[in-house]
């Protein structure tokens, strides 16, 4: 059932990603007065399909939804009728070519723009960054942390949250440099600490912020239930916002880290979980989901404890500061993927951060079942990816079409027939390199667990 349910949520979330790229490419096309023939969900024969609009645009929803197109009218593709010879895309001047062809892209980083600022503005519910005590040995011990302290800052710039020190020490361990952290102690007198990275970047497939000797301080909360997400292994065991946990399969459960361990434990094992509930004494049966984290796997209950400010806070910003976050956001994560792929092209960080279709499926899945906000994040993410992918000067992708007509620009004519199929060509293989990594690392990780 779980299976069913990270399948079906993979493809609404790819369903939603493609219409945005494939709109960008209709409403430029709409926008330089060039026909289109279809839009197309899927590729193959289409399973459902209506003609719209005042060129009776084919709209279809195809057998294989693993991608999709928009079909313009193209004299190098059929007959065109002489009056419509205007608005075949091949007539357009190469600016209006360059124009229809980047919109899809660009969509894509609008789409996640629009989804951060969203997010933003409705609020995140994070973890504050108290951090824990560092390992022996790790670069958080040699920079002098001891535990209990709050990141303020890392290299000047404010932190607010743990996403936010994760963010940049993945970044600076890429790069493969040091970062100073300002932090202050429960008397709020600050401290900065020298954190060196450098080591870490031969461990970029790793979880680098752990290998630094960095974590969250774990909360120490009464095993209360404080929420319990929609359609997750509590809610259908019957698990409700104030039980309190006793005993989880007849182990006792004196606080939530116990329960969190016990559960994590158990990935798809009944267990017999005694509550609390007002006078009454009840045993549920809870059967974790299983997730994969960190590389392991896991089981997840779907619920959190009774807070405390002290570990998190709900963060929120007005209208034009969530634009501009959500710009910023946006930028940095396509800058940083961008220079990931760089440095996988050089051997410097290793291909096994490619990620296929069934690992995209899984946190597609795991996303959805955490709730609509890490639903919209995990979106946002892999549409900035979708968005770099296209634009990189590989044949056959968006890029590898800018790339033809930036070179008809400077040579003032069209790349000959010749070339591009030869093009095509090199691309198609690059692509299926690609693919043969990203399904061999998908099957890796099944195996390893």
């Amino acid at each position: 059932m779980i299976v069913l349910q990270k399948f079906l949520w993979f493809i609404v979330a790819l369903g939603v990603l493609i219409v945005v790229h494939e709109y960008g490419h209709y409403l430029a096309a709409r926008l330089c007065r060039v026909k289109v023939l279809r839009f197309s969900v899927g590729f193959g024969r289409p399973v459902f399909s209506r003609r719209l609009g005042p060129d009776g645009t084919e709209w279809a929803i195809a057998a294989v939804p693993l991608g999709g197109y928009v079909k313009m009218l193209d004299e190098r593709e059929g007959p065109v009728e002489a009056a419509e010879v205007h608005r075949a895309f091949n007539r357009q001047n190469v600016w209006k070519r360059f124009f229809i062809v980047a919109a899809g892209p660009a969509f894509n980083f609008l789409f996640a723009v629009l989804a951060y600022s969203a997010l933003f503005m409705h609020g995140l519910p994070e973890a504050r960054p108290v951090l824990a005590e560092p390992s022996s040995g790790t670069a958080a011990q040699a920079a002098g942390l001891h535990g209990g302290e709050l990141v303020r800052r890392i290299d000047g710039e404010a932190i607010a949250t743990w996403s936010d020190v994760r963010w940049r020490i993945v970044q600076a361990a890429i790069e493969r440099r040091s970062v100073e952290l300002e932090t202050s102690d429960d008397q709020e007198r600050l401290s900065t600490h020298r954190l060196d990275l450098a080591a870490l970047g031969e461990d970029a497939d790793k979880d680098v912020v752990a290998l630094a000797g960095l974590a969250l301080q774990p909360p120490t909360f009464e095993p209360v239930i404080g929420d319990v997400l929609a359609q997750s292994a509590a809610e259908r065991a019957g698990i409700k916002v104030g039980d309190r946990v006793l005993r989880v399969s007849g182990t006792p459960v004196p606080a939530w880290r116990d329960f969190v361990r016990l559960v994590q434990a158990s990935p798809g094992k009944a267990l017999a979980v005694t509550i609390e509930r007002g006078e009454l004494t009840l045993v549920l049966e809870l059967t974790p989901d299983t997730v994969q984290q960190n590389g392991k796997t896991i089981g997840r209950a779907g619920v959190s404890p009774k807070g405390s400010g002290k570990y998190f806070a709900d963060v929120s910003y007005g209208p034009l500061k969530s634009l501009a976050k959500g710009v910023s956001q946006t930028w940095e994560l396509s800058a940083f993927t961008l220079r990931t792929l760089g440095k996988m092209a050089v051997g410097q960080v290793s291909w096994k951060h490619i990620s296929g279709p069934i690992t995209i499926a899984d946190v597609a899945g795991q996303s959805a079942l955490l709730g609509w906000i890490a639903f919209v994040q995990f979106l946002a993410v892999v549409s900035i990816g979708l968005g770099v992918l296209n634009l990189l000067p590989i044949p056959l992708l968006d890029g590898g079409h800018l790339m033809y007509y930036a070179i008809e620009v400077v040579k003032g004519r069209p790349v000959s027939e010749r070339a591009m199929e030869l093009g095509q060509r090199v691309g198609l293989a690059l692509l299926l390199v690609m693919m043969a990594f990203a399904f061999y690392n998908d099957i890796n990780r099944i195996i390893s667990g």
